[in-house]
């Protein structure tokens, strides 16, 4: 059994000053209800720091909100196109955002929260989609396919991380090159068994066709109000997202396991001298990250499709995210996702030629502006 964690006794130095960090119980402690509202406190205090940018954070807002929910006048629609046009490409990008989301978060709690560079996290995307697609194959169940691939890439993460990273510790270089060899390695295996033809994953059929949503797509010449169709799978998958990290995050922030993880990152010496297992807490949190990676693979394959290259350019979008979200935040992850997706999706409807630069243009003002990612720690 484990002994008790006092956490009087725990600090991490961090910048020349301790800072206490707390792995007991949260059993309504009077400091704790300090915390709560020093929290809540935080969006109030930033807005008197920064009155300016909340104001244009706001008036953006309500003006996206304006574009979606009321009907366009004539001038607008003959300025930036017909609106069915821009509300279909707004909910792209929010779906899209939530698939990168499933990969970022992995590949936050990976490299942003435990330091390794893990260029692998991309062939565990397309091996998750390939396993996904047996599963359907086999069982016909959409949803049992997300198991599948859940503890195929989590029994491959537990191997990386206990035969690689575990004697690679701080080794970021050794690490970078390591698992791009890996990530090649794995690439040729997957053509050798599945080849390079794109496949799709089959939509279940209580999940097929589109939904009426109450959002005005356009109005006919007689006055009659259209409203969006959407694919009903999308809006469940982004759900599904939604509810994942909201999940994580109360897992990170509210449990003790949480916290262990959080404190094993910072001084990983002192929580194995309490007695806590820290190497099988980082095998166990690498497998998670890998398995969530597993699960988005089938999330592309049903959005998109499964095929070569895919591994490359969700790795890519991963790192995009975490850098533009900050480093080891799970709501930076969610926000960076966002903005990603619907810089891509927007693009290619208004911005074709550039629409691939559009997402590094946005990571590079992020890095001049707050090299630590929006919603990073200093």
């Amino acid at each position: 059994m484990l002994p008790a964690f006092d956490s009087s006794n725990f600090r991490r130095n961090d910048g020349g000053s301790s800072v206490s960090t707390s792995l007991s119980g949260y059993g309504g402690r009077p400091s704790e209800g300090r915390a709560s509202e020093a929290r809540g406190d935080v969006l109030g205090q930033w807005i008197a720091r920064h009155p300016v940018a909340a104001l244009v954070i706001a008036v953006a807002v309500i003006l996206v909100l304006w574009l979606v929910l009321a009907p366009w006048p004539p001038g607008v629609e003959e300025a930036i196109g017909k609106k069915r046009l821009f509300v279909n490409a707004l909910f792209n990008g929010i779906t899209l955002g939530g698939l990168y989301f499933l990969v970022a978060t992995g590949f936050t709690l990976i490299f942003g929260l435990m330091r390794n560079v893990n260029l692998a996290h991309g062939s565990l995307y397309l091996f998750g989609g390939y396993m996904g697609y047996e599963a359907t194959q086999w069982t016909g169940s959409w949803l049992f396919s997300y198991v599948i691939a859940f503890v195929c890439c989590a029994i491959v993460g537990m191997a990386m991380q206990f035969f690689i990273f575990r004697r690679m510790e701080g080794q970021d270089l050794r690490q970078t090159l390591v698992t791009l060899g890996l990530s090649i390695i794995f690439s040729d295996l997957m053509v050798w068994v599945w080849g390079g033809n794109a496949i799709q994953i089959d939509t279940p059929d209580y999940l097929q066709g589109p939904v009426p949503t109450p959002i005005i797509a356009s109005i006919r010449s007689s006055g009659e109000m259209v409203f969006l169709r959407y694919p009903l799978v999308r809006l469940v998958i982004f759900a599904a997202a939604v509810v994942i990290g909201i999940g994580m995050w109360l897992a990170l922030h509210r449990t003790r396991v949480g916290v262990m993880i959080r404190a094993g990152v910072d001084d990983r010496d002192m929580l194995s001298v309490l007695g806590y297992r820290v190497q099988l807490l980082f095998v166990l949190v690498f497998a998670f990250g890998a398995g969530l990676a597993g699960m988005a693979g089938v999330v592309g394959g049903t959005f998109q499709s499964i095929s070569l290259g895919e591994d490359s350019h969700f790795l890519l979008a991963s790192l995009v995210v975490v850098i533009v979200g900050g480093m080891g935040s799970i709501p930076g992850a969610a926000l960076g996702a966002l903005i990603i997706g619907l810089s891509e999706q927007l693009g290619i409807v208004y911005f074709q030629n550039y629409s691939t630069v559009l997402s590094f243009l946005i990571m590079a003002i992020v890095l001049v502006v707050r090299p630590q990612g929006l919603l990073g720690r200093r």
